[in-house]
């Protein structure tokens, strides 16, 4: 049962159009240490554009300071829902709109790791 003025929606932030996210590898010290677990889970960003930035941030500040988890929900490649903790989150202005930056916890023996050289066309520079 929700206490009262409890919505069920702000229990997660859902990515209602649009591909599925890209998570980028955190190399900072900080998003390295949110997990504590006896699994080794991996801390992954995800930056998304949204209409309101500062109010999901807002919506997981409220979650976190009652103890409770808040997750994000996309698709992923193969079109399946999936979910993942959102472990700390932020809001950035840019000349698009807002940016929620989300950092992401997920389960590393389900993830599919794949590196980009950040070569286009797959050649080297001579």
């Amino acid at each position: 049962m929700l206490a009262p003025g409890k919505n069920l929606m702000d229990d997660k932030i859902t990515i209602i159009e649009g591909p599925p996210p890209l998570f980028e590898p955190v190399q900072d010290g900080w998003a390295l240490s949110l997990n504590e677990s006896p699994h080794l889970p991996l801390t992954v960003l995800t930056r998304l554009r949204t209409f309101n930035g500062p109010s999901l941030v807002e919506r997981c500040y409220r979650r976190w300071k009652d103890n409770l988890p808040i997750h994000l929900h996309y698709r992923n490649d193969l079109g399946l829902e999936e979910a993942a903790p959102i472990v700390a989150a932020r809001s950035m202005e840019s000349e698009d709109g807002h940016i929620l930056m989300l950092w992401i916890s997920l389960d590393i023996q389900k993830v599919h790791i794949e590196l980009d050289s950040g070569d286009d066309d797959g050649s080297k520079p001579t």
